[in-house]
């Protein structure tokens, strides 16, 4: 074993972003889309509603994105004690999500800097996605009778991007592939393009994995931009609004046009993989010879083969890597033995993945 101090020069790192769509068997578009009347009915179905890509009593049934309806003022459901007024799980879910996005439990969520009082959170499935999700890649229809609109984040229509305490935040305006179009919204009394008088449609959250939708936007009617969703904000009553998000049923307006309807949500993960390049250098004089003690007489400490005196030659199988204190961090083992002698030298790559 023969040791070589590394060089400065000798590390190179690298960054490259790698990108897969975020549904199960890494399907693009999402198109069928089922809930479970089991989940629903559940505890967590006060909270939220989760969202498969199959019939959920199906083996292979496994939840693509949960749909939750936050509500400053706990209205669109039931109060935890009738005589506590507005703590209920609609208020619940809008502080979770608040200090989530905000971490300040005194700010209240706004679209475009218009100032809202619930919405819709669609979270993906943590394993969906690697690192976060792709902004650009968010398609999402939204259905109004025999009408749509199609979702989509602003991110290629920005150049600076914003932050928020939970990571990057682009706006969610009618539009595809992360460009703004004006899609039958009205543009007059300074709306910005792809949003509403409302605000926009919501917000792309995708270091957490998060859609916020602005539940008055999407209330709106068709004209103004909307599909007249109809969010209910009765107070101390049960509601499902997530499920009126999902799909209305009869009204057709949701993301469905009823359960197990095609549909479209196409959605892409991304992921940054950071890479430490170190190049080894055998030189045409270095590592020819082999310590194995085999090579050399115990007795005389003499080479026992002739022919390895003038012309030596070696074969490299392995690099490890050690630190000042003669410790092995690393190993990167060859795929075939290197051949090396005198006449010839060797540049080898190790690539570490972190």
């Amino acid at each position: 074993m023969a040791f070589k101090r590394l060089d400065p020069e000798d590390f190179i790192v690298s960054a490259d972003s790698i990108t897969a769509p975020a549904w199960t068997d890494n399907t693009p578009t999402l198109t069928q889309m089922y809930t479970s009347s089991v989940q629903a009915a559940g505890n967590s179905g006060n909270y939220y509603l989760s969202i498969y890509q199959t019939a959920s009593t199906d083996s292979s049934a496994t939840t693509q994105f949960n749909i939750a309806y936050g509500n400053q003022y706990g209205s669109g459901s039931l109060l935890y004690n009738a005589g506590i007024d507005g703590l209920s799980p609609t208020r619940t879910v809008y502080g979770q999500f608040r200090n989530l996005v905000y971490g300040d439990e005194n700010v209240n969520f706004s679209f475009n800097e218009v100032a809202q009082s619930d919405f819709y959170a669609i979270t993906i499935e943590r394993a969906r996605y690697k690192q976060s999700l792709f902004p650009g890649s968010l398609n999402l229809t939204l259905y109004s009778a025999s009408r749509e609109i199609t979702l989509t984040d602003n991110s290629n229509d920005v150049s600076v991007v914003s932050y928020l305490d939970c990571g990057r935040v682009f706006q969610i305006v009618s539009g595809s592939n992360g460009n703004a179009v004006v899609n039958g919204v009205s543009t007059g009394g300074g709306v910005s393009k792809g949003t509403t008088i409302s605000g926009s449609y919501g917000l792309f959250l995708p270091d957490i994995g998060t859609i916020i939708l602005n539940a008055a936007a999407l209330d709106l009617p068709f004209v103004s931009g909307g599909i007249s969703l109809g969010t209910v904000k009765t107070s101390n009553v049960t509601v499902n609004n997530p499920a009126r998000l999902y799909s209305t049923g009869s009204n057709t307006r949701g993301i469905t046009t009823g359960s197990a309807i095609t549909s479209s949500f196409a959605l892409n993960s991304q992921e940054t993989i950071t890479s430490d390049f170190v190049f080894v250098r055998a030189r045409n004089g270095e590592f020819n010879y082999s310590v194995n003690p085999s090579f050399i007489s115990g007795s005389t400490g003499t080479i026992l083969y002739d022919a390895f005196v003038q012309n030596p030659q070696t074969y490299i199988t392995t690099v490890g890597m050690y630190n000042d204190n003669n410790e092995l961090l690393g190993v990167a083992k060859l795929s075939k033995p290197l051949k090396k002698d005198f006449t010839k030298e060797a540049l080898i790559r190790v690539k570490l993945d972190f």
